[in-house]
């Protein structure tokens, strides 16, 4: 009831297009979660964090900070789990050419790989910059032509890989931030779209896919 009383009071302020209004060739999603275990080095590196951020939270608790002075210390320690688990090079970087350091990013070489030899296009969207520059440089040594795209990229720049990437003879991913690429893309040569990790917006991966 909320929900639709809000959108009453807004459409007449706010124009809202859905796929099927401007893109109706393009065919129902297919949604595929691919599981993996962390490797032995995520494993560890999570359970420090995870024990270091339990104390820390613990102390500002019983201290003068609160719940308040708490919650920035339990945001800080969530979003250092998440980069382990995407890839402990995210954290030490002396890790991001470990073999085998990350599960999840062997899983990820794997996808690209089998999604490649099918002949279909790949779009890739982290939530960490950095996250994209060690997915760029493994695709790099594996000779696989790439686009790429973060909040650093110029206009101009921006532009040239989105239509390098829509020619016929361009190259067969494309590397995205969520935060840079999730509204105002159109890339619709890619027929596959890997989300490596959630944001915390579900909102925004959804937009990011259509």
């Amino acid at each position: 009831v909320a929900a639709h009383q809000l959108r009453s009071r807004l459409e007449p302020f706010v124009l809202r297009r859905t796929k099927e209004d401007v893109a109706r060739e393009l065919p129902e999603r297919t949604e595929q979660v691919i599981e993996c275990d962390l490797s032995a080095l995520q494993r560890r590196l999570y359970r420090g964090i995870a024990e270091a951020a339990r104390r820390d939270v613990i102390a500002h608790l019983d201290g003068e900070g609160g719940i308040e002075g708490a919650t920035v210390h339990v945001l800080a320690a969530l979003t250092r789990l998440r980069q382990v688990c995407a890839h402990p090079g995210l954290i030490v970087p002396e890790y991001v050419d470990e073999p085998e350091a990350s599960g999840k990013f062997d899983a990820f070489l794997e996808t690209v790989e089998e999604v490649l030899s099918g002949g279909h296009k790949v779009l890739v969207f982290s939530a960490f910059a950095s996250m994209l520059k060690i997915m760029r440089a493994a695709l790099q040594k594996r000779e696989i032509p790439l686009g790429y795209l973060d909040g650093s990229t110029k206009d101009r720049d921006r532009q040239a890989e989105v239509e390098r990437f829509m020619s016929a003879q361009g190259p067969p991913v494309f590397l995205c931030s969520l935060k840079a690429g999730g509204v105002g893309l159109t890339l619709t040569a890619a027929d596959y779209v890997i989300i490596y990790d959630p944001w915390w917006n579900p909102a925004v991966e959804r937009q990011a896919i259509d």
